[in-house]
């Protein structure tokens, strides 16, 4: 009897130095991409004096269309990954007289057109 009082002794003392596995459990996070996924190889094909329709067809529908300003579109991307923000893009489309006149955001077109205010490739 002796024996067994130890022996749960022993084995209680062993639990002590364990984590409890409940802590260890967390909620399962899932990858939460939105927006407009822009490549560099979709912004290489556009070039100045492109018609609003082709830079629509290229790039898609943007995510923002600013009702007080036609000739400017906003496409925004975001990727969280196990809740955490992995990638954020944005570029602004502008148009001059219904052509396609500057980038501005953060990834780089070719150096063709015209880029302002942009701020290096963020991957």
């Amino acid at each position: 009897m002796r024996f067994f009082l130890w022996l749960l002794l022993a084995l209680l003392a062993g639990c002590g130095s364990f984590s409890n596995p409940i802590d260890r459990i967390k909620p399962h996070k899932i990858d939460i991409p939105q927006g407009n996924v822009l490549t560099q190889e979709m912004l290489d094909k556009l070039k100045p004096g492109m018609t609003p329709s082709q830079v629509r067809f290229i790039l898609g529908t943007p995510l923002i269309v600013d009702p007080f300003h036609n000739n400017r579109w906003d496409y925004v991307y975001r990727l969280e990954k196990e809740g955490k923000v992995v990638e954020n893009r944005r570029i602004t489309v502008i148009f001059e007289e219904e052509r396609l006149k500057l980038l501005q955001g953060d990834v780089l077109p070719k150096p063709e057109l015209p880029a302002g205010d942009t701020q290096g490739d963020k991957k």
